[in-house]
């Protein structure tokens, strides 16, 4: 099964290059040029990873689409592209390490992509054991 990937950026340039770079190397990508249709395919289909661009249409475009990935049910691992990294206000805890700064090489990208998918599909499973842990119940003692 191929992994799914939602890519936004209103760049379509750099959206299509993209694309074909991560199709050639086995993702299946569905792409969205805007906020509004990225919030859309979000509710439509579901994916392993959503990648953003995050200055589009407003400053914050990319922390919407990200924030919105982050509410599915399918809990996508979740990326920030953007050529100007912010700096100050807490930004780089927010982001927890996933910031592709552009331009990125290819294999840069590549690396990068496997390693949030890995990190969260770890995290996933830590949070999947923590929870199954906790809804066992210890047996009774005889009284």
């Amino acid at each position: 099964m191929k992994r799914r990937i939602l890519l936004v950026d209103d760049d379509l340039a750099v959206l299509l290059t993209l694309k074909a770079v991560l199709e050639f190397h086995g993702f299946e990508v569905e792409t969205a040029t805007s906020a509004k249709e990225a919030f859309a395919r979000l509710e439509s289909a579901s994916y392993h990873m959503v990648i953003s661009d995050l200055r589009m249409d407003t400053e914050d475009a990319g922390l919407r689409v990200i924030a919105a990935a982050r509410q599915q049910k399918y809990d996508p691992a979740t990326a920030l592209l953007t050529a100007y990294p912010p700096s100050g206000d807490g930004w780089e805890a927010e982001l927890s390490g996933s910031l592709l700064i552009k331009p990125l090489g290819i294999k840069e990208l590549l690396g990068q992509v496997e390693a949030l998918l890995l990190r969260h599909a770890d995290a996933r499973n830590a949070r999947l054991s923590g929870a199954s842990e906790k809804t066992q119940v210890s047996p009774r003692k005889a009284g």
